[in-house]
């Protein structure tokens, strides 16, 4: 979806204003959420153009046009819980409920506490099963320390030389591209503070809760991602009860065709619901 067609709102918690994008037309309300360290921007270019599909993506603290705030507010739960403010406040539910990345932890984690809120889910490149700190975080935290510790600069070039940076310049080249650009990325504090605290975090669900969830899912993912393992994908598909596992072309392959993958995929699991 183009992102000139989403309209930029405010949704007050605690006094901060959170922004959220909202394309204010269609009858099918999709919450879509972005990923760590990413806006609605990201979720504008995966989601399709459709007239009857009425995206909203609230940009985390911290994210896009939203403010920080308390540094010890920076975690899923948390986003979690602003994202269920802005669909009660908007009277949305139950919506379709989805994200990439840290999106899809905040979407499952939607499902197992406020099932009454979704009446779907999708999961895109889950970087999270269920638990917290997972191994392929490990370069996001990687990244952040480095950021508090030196200038962008001498950072980068920390990075660059790391086993890290060298083994994801084979194995997942886009993986490597997304964190340079964290170096860029400014405030440099709060960048430095998202990556080590959410890459310490996690849904804060249990196997059991996800098997609980009852709504029809799609979970989508490919190969050569390391943070965003395709086995995870595969585990959340297993786990979660109505779930269509779906694998999508790579974006270190073809960005075009990764984005293409995601809109058709996106498209007719919406269209496939029943009324």
């Amino acid at each position: 979806m183009k992102f000139d067609r989403l309209e930029r709102r405010t949704l007050q918690r605690a006094g901060l204003p959170l922004a959220f994008f909202d394309a204010q037309q269609g009858t099918v309300p999709v919450v879509f959420q972005h990923g760590l360290c990413g806006s609605a921007q990201q979720t504008a270019e995966a989601f399709p153009d459709d007239d009857a599909l009425r995206l909203l993506t609230l940009e985390c603290r911290g994210h896009g046009h939203s403010p920080t705030g308390p540094v010890d507010a920076l975690s899923i739960v948390q986003f979690t819980e602003d994202v269920v403010a802005l669909i009660e406040s908007e009277r949305l539910g139950p919506v379709v409920l989805g994200g990439i990345s840290m999106g899809a932890a905040i979407a499952l984690r939607i499902a197992v506490k406020r099932p009454d809120l979704v009446r779907a889910l999708v999961l895109v490149r889950p970087a999270w099963v269920t638990e917290s700190a997972p191994a392929n975080m490990q370069p996001n935290a990687e990244v952040g320390a480095l950021l508090a510790q030196f200038s962008p600069e001498r950072a980068r070039a920390c990075f660059e030389q790391s086993a890290t940076a060298k083994q994801l310049a084979t194995s997942a080249p886009d993986n490597l591209a997304t964190l340079r650009g964290f170096f860029d990325r400014q405030p440099q504090a709060d960048t430095s503070a998202l990556l080590r605290r959410i890459s310490a975090d996690g849904p804060h669900v249990g196997q059991d809760d996800v098997r609980a969830i009852r709504v029809p899912a799609l979970v989508l993912g490919h190969e050569g991602d390391a943070i965003h393992p395709l086995a995870h994908a595969r585990s959340l598909a297993q786990l979660l009860p109505q779930a269509k596992l779906g694998t999508i072309t790579p974006k270190s392959v073809s960005r075009e065709a990764y984005v293409n993958d995601l809109h058709a995929a996106l498209r007719q699991f919406i269209q496939s619901l029943p009324s």
